[in-house]
């Protein structure tokens, strides 16, 4: 018969049931863990039981939540997974506190036999007795020296009557009531858990019949696994191409071997893994799950009125209340009851789960837990989306707290030797590198590679994560033989486009700037160097063509002979665009842009008639300020007549001439008046045609 899978994801609502006695205890050992660069790990654990099981494991007290968040058990041959109870996290006072005897304190063995008034109990003293608990009393004693001390004695009732004895001298307590006894152990047995917080014991129960396969997979924080690589150059490889032209293929192979950083921080030595690594970062978060939650209720004080008569209630017909806020928010209304028992879900056709009260499936496929695929050569890998997967070829043996190199690919590669500058790395040299060509089936994640020329160390470099088929550029060290100058040119600006639209002078310009890089070869080989320039918003590179592009930098391909110069220049143009009212312009920026050469005539011809009606309408208003200024010297003139009049005589010769003038000058600045008035009617007018002269212009 086909075997059956029975599945169960256990989350934040485990059940606390009791495991049958019965199920005999058994382990699963590791068999596959799957890490991820995100900081977690898929731990399954797999084994055979026989019947009904238990099984025991246990965890640091911090990772039971990232287990009750993702705990999946599978009972493969028609099983059922039963049950998962784990040690609750209540604070041990509360936990005390429901036991029938009260160790919450730390009583005495007085206060203790207090707590057990009216129990049974068997007492072994200089003369043994049996009896009922009466209580617990506190004497004043007075030795044969005359000392008085307080002693505590127990009185209990026997057949025979009350006995008092001295509980210094009891040797031996026992409770007859068996129930009150086991009470006794499982507070005491609390107490001796709560002293070892680091540690917590769950326990996983499977119920069935016959030999069955069982596994068990969570989710627990894992180290990261890191990679590191090891790069060995061969002769070769220069890939010799002329400047500015499009590369050629690497012309040599180099062996590259990539280890894997695995490190087992768990309590279990693995033995015979099956390690699978996950490239990536897929979200995982820390919930707690482990830790009850209590919520705080108000306290309300009974009211003495009369008491009112039991309230009955409708039951709830539906499976589920919030299904009940569902339907109702469909159909915008209160359901009556019996719409409820329409809309209620019938329970699914499938085998009840014993002890959890839910409903597992039993014909559904069994999907592939382990996934497909078998390994080749030194790791297998397979994209997952986002993700990559390496899947190491033999299983891993790690003892607890031990890390291990674990080797995922060791492949030729092709690669091509050359030189890199930045001026931002290094002004003055290249740096000695290469152009790398994944050339495996395998994406390469992120990580140091130590570089090896001719068996010799050669130097450290860093890669990022590499697809399969993508090439990327690594630098090792510095290339001493080759020196670089950098040096800035300045480029004039340049006006290319001049345009009128309504009133709006439209200038386009261009600017421009260079950058030379002389380059000395002191080497006996040629060199092809790869020059890093910034890539800035608004430049654009008009010469030479670059060679390769990033995300922030241009590279120019450079042929530097042996022992011998050449050089770059690298030259950038800026185009900007500017608009300006034509009548807020100066007469010396107008004259600057008819001049331009980008200008065409009709332009020309209108900034022209622009310059002119400006200018005579600046005549309009020279002539407007100078009659105010002649107006402010008249007025002036005359304060200091009258000065002089009041100091003479009426009908004096001086004073009759004084008048005269007067009459003059008031004439005069009525005829000023007059000519103002005019000029500023003329400018009115001049300033409105000029105005819609320079509106109507659509020239280009």
């Amino acid at each position: 018969m086909r075997a059956r899978a029975c599945r169960l994801a256990v989350g934040s609502c485990l059940a606390l049931l009791a495991v049958p006695a019965a199920a005999a205890e058994v382990e699963l050992p590791v068999e596959r863990i799957v890490l991820f660069t995100s900081g977690v790990g898929h731990f399954q654990h797999a084994g055979r039981v026989d019947g009904d099981a238990t099984v025991e494991m246990s965890f640091k007290a911090d990772g039971i939540n990232d287990l009750l968040k993702s705990l999946v058990l599978e009972d493969l041959d028609g099983g059922t997974p039963a049950a998962v109870s784990y040690a609750s996290r209540d604070p041990v006072i509360k936990t005390l506190g429901t036991f029938a005897v009260d160790l919450t304190d730390q009583p005495s063995i007085g206060k203790l036999l207090s707590r057990l008034r009216g129990e049974m109990v068997e007492i072994d003293a200089a003369a043994p007795a049996a009896g009922t608990i009466v209580g617990v009393e506190v004497r004043k004693t007075t030795d044969a020296e005359g000392t008085v001390a307080e002693k505590e004695f127990l009185t209990i009732l026997a057949q025979d009557g009350l006995r008092t004895v001295a509980l210094e001298g009891i040797t031996r307590i026992k409770l007859v009531d068996p129930r009150l006894q086991a009470e006794l152990e499982k507070a005491l047995a609390v107490l001796a858990l709560s002293h070892d917080n680091e540690r917590k014991s769950v326990q996983v129960s499977f119920r069935g019949q016959g030999a069955r396969r069982v596994r068990v997979g969570y989710v627990h924080e894992a180290p990261v696994w890191k990679t590191s690589y090891r790069l060995v150059l061969g002769e070769g490889g220069d890939g010799k191409r002329a400047a500015g032209t499009e590369r050629e293929a690497p012309a040599a192979k180099a062996l590259l071997q990539g280890w894997a950083i695995v490190e087992n921080t768990t309590d279990h030595d693995w033995k015979d893994v099956r390690v699978e690594l996950v490239s990536g970062r897929p979200i995982s978060f820390v919930m707690d799950l482990y830790q009850p939650l209590f919520l705080r209720r108000p306290i309300v004080q009974p009211e003495l009125s009369t008491a009112l008569a039991p309230q009955l209630y409708g039951r709830n017909l539906a499976a589920d209340a919030p299904e009940v806020e569902q339907l109702e928010r469909k159909a915008g209304r209160q359901l009556r009851r019996s719409e409820l028992a329409d809309a209620a879900p019938a329970a699914p056709a499938a085998r009840a789960m014993g002890g959890l009260g839910g409903y597992v499936t039993a014909s559904a496929p069994v999907p592939d837990f382990d996934g497909i695929g078998s390994v080749q050569g030194v790791a297998d890998g397979e994209s997952l989306g986002n993700l990559f997967r390496y899947r190491i070829a033999e299983p891993v043996s790690l003892q607890r707290q031990r890390s291990a190199l674990v080797p995922i690919v060791a492949e030729e590669v092709a690669v091509e030797r050359l030189a890199i500058y930045d001026e931002r790395v290094l002004a003055k040299h290249p740096l000695a590198g290469v152009r790398l060509k994944n050339t495996t089936a395998l994406d390469l994640m992120q990580g140091p590679i130590t570089v090896y020329d001719q068996a010799a160390y050669a130097g450290d470099a860093r890669i990022d994560d590499l697809a399969a088929g993508a090439e990327r550029l690594l630098s090792y060290a510095v290339a001493l033989d080759v020196e670089v100058a950098p040096r800035l040119e300045g480029r004039p600006e340049e006006i290319t486009r001049v345009r009128l639209v309504r009133g709006t002078l439209a200038v386009t310009r261009k600017l421009a700037r260079a950058k030379s890089f002389a380059i000395t070869n002191d080497g006996a080989e040629p060199v092809n160097l790869l020059v890093e320039h910034p890539l800035e918003t608004g430049w654009n590179v008009v010469s030479p063509r670059p060679a390769e592009t990033t995300r922030d930098r241009q590279r120019f391909a450079v042929a530097v002979p042996a022992a011998g110069t050449t050089g770059l220049t690298v030259v950038e143009e800026m185009p900007l665009e500017e608009s300006f009212a034509v009548t807020g312009l100066g007469e010396d920026l107008l004259l600057v842009y008819a001049r331009a050469a980008k200008t065409s005539p009709r332009i020309r011809e209108a900034l022209a008639e622009v310059i002119r009606r400006r200018q005579a309408l600046a005549e309009l208003d020279r002539q407007q300020q100078s009659r105010q200024q002649e107006i402010a010297a008249i007025g002036e003139e005359q304060a200091r007549i009258r000065g002089n009049m009041e100091r003479l005589e009426r009908g004096s010769e001086l004073y009759v001439r004084y008048v005269k003038k007067f009459e003059e000058q008031e004439t005069r600045i009525e005829t000023l008046r007059g000519e103002i008035a005019r000029f500023a009617e003329q400018a009115a007018t001049a300033r409105r045609e000029l105005e819609e002269f320079v509106a109507a212009l659509e020239l280009e």
